[in-house]
Protein backbone atom coordinates (compact mmCIF):
# COMPACT_ATOMS: atom_id res chain seq x y z
CA UNK A 1 0.00 0.00 0.00
CA UNK A 2 1.35 3.59 -0.87
CA UNK A 3 1.21 6.27 1.49
CA UNK A 4 0.72 9.61 -0.05
CA UNK A 5 3.86 10.89 2.41
CA UNK A 6 5.99 8.82 0.69
CA UNK A 7 6.40 10.98 -3.07
CA UNK A 8 6.29 14.21 -0.88
CA UNK A 9 9.05 13.04 0.91
CA UNK A 10 11.24 12.71 -2.31
CA UNK A 11 10.19 15.61 -3.60
CA UNK A 12 11.03 17.62 -0.56
CA UNK A 13 14.73 16.17 -0.53
CA UNK A 14 15.18 17.76 -4.08
CA UNK A 15 13.73 20.69 -3.00
CA UNK A 16 16.01 20.90 -0.10
CA UNK A 17 18.75 19.94 -2.62
CA UNK A 18 17.98 23.23 -4.57
CA UNK A 19 18.00 25.45 -1.94
CA UNK A 20 20.83 24.18 -0.06
CA UNK A 21 22.43 24.45 -3.47
CA UNK A 22 21.50 28.04 -3.78
CA UNK A 23 22.71 28.52 0.00
CA UNK A 24 26.17 27.42 -0.25
CA UNK A 25 28.17 30.17 -0.39
CA UNK A 26 30.75 29.45 -3.80
CA UNK A 27 33.86 30.26 -1.94
CA UNK A 28 37.25 28.74 -2.97
CA UNK A 29 38.55 28.36 0.37
CA UNK A 30 35.80 26.21 1.18
CA UNK A 31 36.40 23.75 -0.99
CA UNK A 32 39.19 22.48 0.42
CA UNK A 33 37.53 21.34 3.40
CA UNK A 34 33.85 20.58 1.91
CA UNK A 35 32.68 18.46 -1.03
CA UNK A 36 29.64 21.11 -1.82
CA UNK A 37 31.50 23.28 -4.10
CA UNK A 38 32.59 20.53 -6.58
CA UNK A 39 29.01 18.55 -6.34
CA UNK A 40 27.35 21.73 -6.62
CA UNK A 41 29.01 22.97 -9.96
CA UNK A 42 28.33 19.58 -11.60
CA UNK A 43 24.88 19.74 -10.36
CA UNK A 44 24.20 22.78 -11.97
CA UNK A 45 26.67 21.58 -14.90
CA UNK A 46 23.85 18.56 -15.22
CA UNK A 47 21.02 20.41 -14.88
CA UNK A 48 21.72 22.88 -17.74
CA UNK A 49 23.58 19.99 -20.02
CA UNK A 50 22.37 16.64 -19.28
CA UNK A 51 17.88 16.93 -20.68
CA UNK A 52 19.94 18.72 -23.98
CA UNK A 53 22.14 15.47 -24.56
CA UNK A 54 19.20 13.35 -23.98
CA UNK A 55 17.43 14.22 -26.29
CA UNK A 56 20.49 14.86 -28.75
CA UNK A 57 20.95 11.02 -27.99
CA UNK A 58 17.53 10.10 -28.84
CA UNK A 59 16.56 12.19 -31.64
CA UNK A 60 20.28 11.00 -33.13
CA UNK A 61 19.50 7.41 -33.07
CA UNK A 62 16.39 7.94 -34.64
CA UNK A 63 17.41 9.76 -37.65
CA UNK A 64 19.43 7.12 -38.10
CA UNK A 65 17.66 4.15 -37.61
CA UNK A 66 19.67 3.03 -34.68
CA UNK A 67 19.31 1.21 -31.30
CA UNK A 68 16.96 2.95 -29.43
CA UNK A 69 17.48 0.43 -26.13
CA UNK A 70 20.84 1.89 -25.30
CA UNK A 71 19.87 5.12 -26.65
CA UNK A 72 17.13 5.37 -24.22
CA UNK A 73 19.33 4.17 -21.00
CA UNK A 74 21.91 6.70 -22.08
CA UNK A 75 19.08 9.12 -21.87
CA UNK A 76 17.67 8.13 -18.66
CA UNK A 77 21.19 8.24 -17.41
CA UNK A 78 22.29 11.40 -18.01
CA UNK A 79 18.83 12.55 -17.03
CA UNK A 80 19.64 11.04 -13.35
CA UNK A 81 23.15 12.26 -12.71
CA UNK A 82 21.76 16.03 -11.80
CA UNK A 83 19.24 14.00 -9.86
CA UNK A 84 21.77 12.30 -7.59
CA UNK A 85 23.53 15.56 -6.96
CA UNK A 86 20.32 17.56 -5.57
CA UNK A 87 19.47 14.36 -4.45
CA UNK A 88 22.78 13.87 -2.68
CA UNK A 89 22.11 17.61 -1.21
CA UNK A 90 19.15 17.41 0.03
CA UNK A 91 20.01 14.54 2.51
CA UNK A 92 23.51 16.66 3.56
CA UNK A 93 21.29 19.81 3.77
CA UNK A 94 19.43 18.30 6.60
CA UNK A 95 22.58 15.92 8.50
CA UNK A 96 23.67 17.03 11.56
CA UNK A 97 27.06 18.80 12.16
CA UNK A 98 29.73 16.21 13.38
CA UNK A 99 30.96 17.43 16.49
CA UNK A 100 34.08 19.22 14.96
CA UNK A 101 31.94 21.26 13.36
CA UNK A 102 29.50 21.84 15.72
CA UNK A 103 31.77 23.70 17.64
CA UNK A 104 33.18 26.06 15.13
CA UNK A 105 29.71 26.37 14.21
CA UNK A 106 29.18 27.56 17.62
CA UNK A 107 32.26 29.74 17.71
CA UNK A 108 31.23 31.46 14.55
CA UNK A 109 28.16 32.13 16.15
CA UNK A 110 30.01 33.90 18.68
CA UNK A 111 32.05 36.00 16.75
CA UNK A 112 29.20 37.11 14.95
CA UNK A 113 27.01 37.97 17.95
CA UNK A 114 30.63 40.08 18.80
CA UNK A 115 30.80 41.89 15.96
CA UNK A 116 27.49 43.23 16.70
CA UNK A 117 25.46 40.68 14.44
CA UNK A 118 22.36 39.12 16.40
CA UNK A 119 22.69 35.37 15.96
CA UNK A 120 19.48 33.72 17.56
CA UNK A 121 20.38 30.57 19.18
CA UNK A 122 19.31 27.65 17.70
CA UNK A 123 16.76 25.49 19.48
CA UNK A 124 18.14 21.99 17.52
CA UNK A 125 21.23 20.56 16.17
CA UNK A 126 22.65 22.47 13.49
CA UNK A 127 22.67 21.20 10.54
CA UNK A 128 24.73 21.87 7.08
CA UNK A 129 21.73 23.92 5.93
CA UNK A 130 22.67 26.29 9.15
CA UNK A 131 26.15 25.95 8.26
CA UNK A 132 25.48 27.12 4.70
CA UNK A 133 23.45 30.38 6.06
CA UNK A 134 25.79 30.84 8.89
CA UNK A 135 28.65 31.07 6.76
CA UNK A 136 26.69 33.29 4.10
CA UNK A 137 26.21 35.51 6.75
CA UNK A 138 29.53 35.65 8.27
CA UNK A 139 30.93 36.36 4.54
CA UNK A 140 28.67 39.33 4.63
CA UNK A 141 29.59 40.89 8.06
CA UNK A 142 33.10 39.48 8.95
CA UNK A 143 36.56 39.77 7.24
CA UNK A 144 37.84 35.48 5.81
CA UNK A 145 40.25 35.46 8.50
CA UNK A 146 37.66 33.55 10.43
CA UNK A 147 38.08 30.23 7.75
CA UNK A 148 41.81 29.88 9.40
CA UNK A 149 39.58 28.23 12.47
CA UNK A 150 38.55 25.66 9.91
Amino acid sequence: MLRSSGPIRWVQIFQRGQTYMKTWPNEKRLAVVFPENRITTATRFGVRFMPPIAIFTLAWQIAMNGQLGPAIATAIFACSLPMQGLWWLGKRSVSTLPPTLKQWFHELCDKLNEAGQEIAPLEQEPTYQHLAELLNHAFKQLDKTFLDEL
